[in-house]
């Protein structure tokens, strides 16, 4: 997936926000440990739900995956042929 096109599919452009939310929280994990807190937004929003919060964690990792293999349905294709 190349950044700098503007034409990508709405699932490349999820999958970028889902790895900058996903990448914040685990921000807050780490500074929230050293603070000596809990600072895992999505456990604290979504605790009570486990099941939907493995389903964010499970979209996160699937967006990280898809981010380094590219996305290949034939919008982000053709974009990355243009250039």
């Amino acid at each position: 997936m190349n950044s700098c096109c503007n034409h990508q599919c709405v699932c490349a452009k999820t999958a970028k926000w889902l790895l900058i939310i996903g990448g914040l929280n685990w921000l807050l994990v780490g500074v929230g440990h050293f603070a000596g807190g809990n600072w895992n937004v999505v456990n604290l929003l979504l605790g009570s739900w486990s099941w939907l919060e493995a389903v964010v964690y499970i979209l996160v990792g699937v967006s990280a995956v898809m981010t380094v293999w590219g996305c290949k349905c034939a919008t982000c294709t053709t974009c990355e042929v243009k250039q």
